[in-house]
C-alpha cells in the first residue's frame, strides 16, 4: 500500500470515500435508465467501471479516452457543472480496483444483507447480471467501433492533402494543353532569344505566379554555317549533302534548313581527305579489333550513334589517332514505324554550359577563354541513306522485315573528302524563373524544369509540349493559390534556353546561384521531351525517390485502361536536370512516353536532335491525353514533395542500390563489406529517425529540420570528381536500364583490356570505395547528431 493509503484514518467512513465519491442520483443525466438506481446493480456498475477504467489506462486509448470527454460535455451541457473535485486519480501502484480491495472495510460497505425472499433475490440478481453483462458487451461495441472508425492525425493530415492534391490535379485538362501548344509553335521565330521567353513570361505573369524573372547569360555558342557541309567521294567525285542528296542547287533550295542544321556543333572545322573505316558503335572492343587490322591515323570513322556516350566515344577515336568522324543512326536500331533514312540531324559535343566559361558563370566581367572546338576531330552528322551510297549498299531493311545492320566491308577501300563549316558567335540565352514562395519553409525549393525553343535552331515540337506541360500545371496551382493556399515549400519553375548547345541555360544559372542551391535545393523534376512515343510510360527517378514514383506509377494505372506498369530506373537522361544531377547532387524524377520498341533499342539515340519535321507532337498523341497524364503525374509528385512535413525519400533504397550496382562476375569482397556497413546504418536512419518523425505525435519540429536536411543531401555523397566524357558524376545512375553495375567500373573493366593495366580500374575503384564510404559516415553521423540532441533534453 502506498503513503497516501497507509494515512488515511481508519475511523472515519467520510475519509475512505474522498477518491471514490460518485455523481449523486439527483445529478445524473436526463435519461438515466432505471436499473442503475438499485444498490446491488450500483455496486455491479461500480466493478465494472473500475474494470473499464483500467483498460482505458493501458496504451492506445488515451485518445479515445479525449475524445469521449469532449464528446460528452458537448452532448449534455447540463453536465458541465458536476463537482468533479472529488474525482481524483489513485496514486497507488497496484491500480485503483487493488486498492479499494485494500482497505479495511472494502468488503462491510458493499456487502448486503442476506435476502428474505430466495425466488426474490434470484430475480433480483438475475436482472443485475443481465444488466451487467448487456452494459459490458455494449460498451466493448461502441469501444471498438469509436476506436475503429476515429483516424489518427497522420491518417486524417494524409486524406486531406490527398484531397488537396486532386481538387489542384483535376483543373489540368488535355484540351487547354493542346491549345497552349499550338499557341506556342505558331510563335514567331525573331533573330534573339528574347521574343519567346517573353511570351512565357508574360503567360506564367497573367496566371498569378509570383516573382517571374529573366535570367540572361550572353554564352558561346556553335552555329550552323553559311552554307552546308558535304561529303565527296574521291572514287567517283560525287558530292553528297548530309542527307543523301546530291549536291545541286535545287536540293539546296529545296532542303535549306535542314542541311544547314545537320551539323555537330563546337566540332573541329575544316576539310579532310582519308579513308574511311568502320568502327561500328566505337566502344573499346571495336577500336581493339580495328586497331590490330589497320593504322587508324588521320583516318574518317564511320560511327553508330548509341550504346554509349558519344562524348565518350569520340574520346575514344581521338586517343586512337582518327582525324574525323561520319555519325549515323543505323535504322535497325528504330522502331519500324520511324523512317528516318533520309532525316538529318543535330548532336552538341558541349558537355555542359558555356564553353567559354567552364565551371563558372557567364556573368559581366567573366574571363572568356577561346574554345570554338571542343575537339580535334572533323565531326558530321549524316543520313542513313548516305551511309548506304558510300557503302555501296542496298536498303537495310528486307521485303520480309528483317533488318541488317549497316556495315561497310572490311577488304573494300572508301576514301572521302568531308568538308565541316560552322561559325562561333557570342549571344544571348535567357532562362524565365517564376517563384510561388512555401508558407513554412520558404528557404527549400523544389525546381520543376522545361525548356524553350532557341531562336538560332530549329529541333523539334518537344519544347512547345514540354512548355504547355508546365504551364498546365502552373495555371492550376495558381487557382488554389488565390484561394489562400499556399505549399509549404518554395517551387521554383524554370523554363530553359539553350539546351540544344548543352543545356547552357541551366548550368549558367545553377552556376551562377550554385552556393544557394547548394543548399537550399530539395528535388528536381524535369519536363524535358515528355512525349516521344505513345505506347510506354518511362520513369526515371533517383534511388531515394523511387519508392514514391512507384506508388504514382500504380495509382496512374488503376485510372487508366490497358496500362503496362513499367520499372522505375536511375539511368542517365538527356536535358537540363544533368547540372541538377551532376555538379549539386539533387534527387531527380522525370516522367515521359516513350515507343516500346525504342526502349528495347539501344541507349543515348536520343542525343540526336531532329528537325521539326521528323517527329509531329501531335500524331503521336492526338487528343492531349497523355499530356495530361504527364502533367498529372508529375504535378503529384511536385505536391508531395513541397508539402510533406517529412521528404518522401528512402535512404534505404540509396543503400540497396549501392549493394545491386556491386553484383558481378568477379565481387570486390571490401566494397561488399563497405555497402554492408552503409545498409545497416541506412536501416537503423530509417527505422529510429524516419518512422518516428512521420507519426504527428512524435514529430518535433527542430528534428523534423534535421532529418529533412540529411534526407536532402545524402545523394551528394555519390558525387565523384573524375569520370569518362559523357558518364555522369553521380554514379548512382546507370548508362542504361540493360546494366545494374556501376558505370565507372563497368568503362575501367574495358580500358583495362584496351590498354593491358588495371591502373584505370583501381581509381574507378577508389572512388566507388570513397563514395560509400563517405555515405556511410554521413548516415552515422546523423544517427549520432539525434542521439546527442535526445540526450540533451533528457
Amino acid at each position: 500500500m502506498g503513503e497516501n493509503e497507509a494515512s488515511l484514518p481508519n475511523t472515519s467512513l467520510q475519509g475512505k470515500k474522498m477518491a471514490y465519491q460518485k455523481v449523486n442520483a439527483d445529478q445524473r443525466a436526463p435519461g438515466h435508465s432505471q436499473y442503475l438506481d438499485n444498490d446491488d446493480l450500483q455496486a455491479t456498475a461500480l466493478d465494472l467501471e473500475w474494470d473499464m477504467e483500467k483498460e482505458l489506462e493501458e496504451p492506445g486509448f488515451d485518445q479515445f479516452q479525449l475524445d469521449s470527454a469532449e464528446n460528452q460535455n458537448l452532448e449534455n451541457p447540463e453536465t458541465a457543472d458536476l463537482n468533479l473535485d472529488s474525482i481524483q486519480p489513485a496514486t497507488s501502484p497496484k491500480g485503483r480496483f487493488q486498492r479499494l480491495q485494500e482497505e479495511s472495510d472494502y468488503v462491510t460497505r458493499y456487502t448486503r444483507s442476506a435476502p428474505k425472499s430466495n425466488p426474490c433475490n434470484f430475480c433480483r440478481l438475475l436482472k443485475v447480471l443481465c444488466t451487467a453483462i448487456i452494459l459490458f458487451i455494449l460498451g466493448i461495441l461502441i469501444g471498438y467501433y469509436a476506436h475503429k472508425k476515429c483516424p489518427s492525425n497522420a491518417t486524417s493530415s494524409a486524406t486531406l492533402d490527398l484531397q488537396l492534391y486532386q481538387e489542384i490535379l483535376e483543373t489540368i485538362q488535355a484540351e487547354d494543353i493542346k491549345k497552349s501548344f499550338r499557341n506556342l509553335v505558331q510563335l514567331y521565330k525573331s533573330e534573339d532569344d528574347t521574343e519567346i521567353s517573353k511570351k512565357i513570361k508574360t503567360h506564367w505573369t497573367s496566371l498569378g505566379l509570383e516573382d517571374v524573372q529573366f535570367a540572361n547569360y550572353s554564352v558561346l555558342l556553335n552555329l550552323a554555317g553559311p552554307s552546308a557541309s558535304s561529303v565527296t567521294l574521291r572514287s567517283s567525285s560525287q558530292c553528297f549533302h548530309p542527307n543523301g542528296q546530291p549536291c545541286s542547287e535545287e536540293a539546296r533550295t529545296h532542303s535549306s534548313q535542314d542541311l544547314l542544321y545537320s551539323y555537330a556543333a563546337y566540332s573541329a572545322k575544316g576539310t579532310l581527305e582519308a579513308e574511311v573505316i568502320d568502327v561500328s558503335y566505337g566502344n573499346a572492343d571495336d577500336l581493339k579489333r580495328i586497331q590490330k587490322m589497320k593504322n587508324t591515323t588521320n583516318k574518317i570513322a564511320l560511327l553508330k550513334l548509341g550504346k554509349l556516350p558519344l562524348l565518350y566515344k569520340l574520346s575514344l577515336l581521338e586517343k586512337a589517332g582518327f582525324g574525323g568522324v561520319l555519325l549515323y543512326i543505323d535504322p535497325c536500331d528504330l522502331p519500324k514505324t520511324a523512317n528516318l533514312s533520309h532525316d538529318t540531324f543535330m548532336v552538341s559535343l558541349n558537355p555542359g554550359g558555356d564553353p567559354s566559361t567552364p565551371g563558372y558563370p557567364s556573368v559581366d566581367g567573366s574571363f572568356r577563354q577561346n574554345r570554338s572546338n571542343l575537339t580535334s576531330l572533323l565531326v558530321q552528322p549524316i543520313s542513313a541513306s548516305l551511309v548506304e551510297k558510300l557503302i555501296s549498299s542496298p536498303n537495310s531493311r528486307t521485303q520480309t522485315g528483317v533488318c541488317s545492320p549497316l556495315e561497310l566491308p572490311n577488304n573494300d577501300e572508301r576514301i572521302v573528302n568531308m568538308q565541316v563549316q560552322t561559325v562561333t558567335e557570342f549571344k544571348t540565352v535567357t532562362n524565365v524563373v517564376g517563384y510561388l514562395k512555401g508558407l513554412t519553409s520558404p528557404d527549400r525549393y523544389i525546381i520543376v524544369g522545361s525548356h524553350h525553343q532557341s531562336a538560332y535552331g530549329s529541333y523539334g515540337q518537344e519544347w512547345a509540349s514540354s512548355t504547355a506541360v508546365i504551364t498546365a500545371f502552373i495555371q492550376a496551382l495558381m487557382l488554389k493559390v488565390k484561394k489562400g493556399w499556399r505549399p509549404d515549400r518554395t517551387i521554383v519553375f524554370c523554363s530553359w534556353g539553350g539546351t540544344a548547345f548543352g543545356n547552357i541555360g541551366s548550368y549558367e544559372w545553377g552556376e551562377d546561384f550554385r552556393k544557394v542551391l547548394q543548399r537550399n535545393v530539395v528535388a528536381y523534376v524535369s519536363l524535358h521531351s515528355p512525349i516521344r512515343g505513345n505506347s510506354s510510360l518511362h520513369s526515371i527517378a533517383s534511388p531515394s525517390l523511387r519508392q514514391l514514383v512507384i506508388e504514382k506509377n500504380h495509382f496512374n494505372c488503376s485510372r487508366r485502361a490497358n496500362c503496362q506498369e513499367t520499372n522505375v530506373s536511375s539511368v542517365q537522361i538527356q536535358g537540363d536536370a544533368d547540372y541538377f544531377i551532376n555538379h549539386l547532387g539533387v534527387p531527380t524524377v522525370q516522367f515521359a512516353f516513350e515507343d516500346i520498341k525504342a526502349l528495347e533499342g539501344p541507349s543515348f539515340l536520343s542525343e540526336a536532335l531532329f528537325p521539326k519535321r521528323a517527329r509531329k507532337i501531335e500524331e503521336m498523341d492526338p487528343f492531349f491525353n497523355l499530356h495530361e497524364a504527364i502533367t498529372k503525374l508529375s504535378g503529384e509528385v511536385i505536391l508531395q514533395i513541397a508539402n510533406e512535413p517529412v521528404l518522401p525519400f528512402n535512404a534505404l533504397d540509396v543503400a540497396l542500390e549501392v549493394q545491386n550496382s556491386l553484383k558481378g562476375d568477379q565481387p570486390n569482397t571490401q566494397l561488399l563489406a563497405l555497402a554492408s556497413r552503409l545498409r545497416e546504418s541506412a536501416e537503423l536512419f530509417q527505422s529510429d529517425e524516419m518512422r518516428p518523425a512521420n507519426d504527428p505525435k512524435e514529430r518535433i519540429p527542430i528534428r523534423v529540420r534535421m532529418l529533412n536536411d540529411i534526407l536532402q543531401d545524402m545523394e551528394k555523397n555519390f558525387l565523384v570528381q573524375q569520370v569518362p566524357p559523357g558518364f555522369y558524376r553521380n554514379i548512382l545512375y546507370h548508362l542504361d536500364e540493360k546494366t545494374s553495375q556501376f558505370s565507372i567500373l563497368l568503362e575501367a573493366q574495358e580500358r583495362c583490356q584496351l590498354l593491358a593495366s588495371n591502373e584505370s580500374l583501381q581509381e574507378a575503384l577508389s572512388e566507388v570505395l570513397n563514395s560509400i564510404n563517405s555515405a556511410q559516415v554521413y548516415f552515422k553521423a546523423g544517427l549520432d547528431v539525434f542521439e546527442d540532441v535526445l540526450a540533451g533534453k533528457n
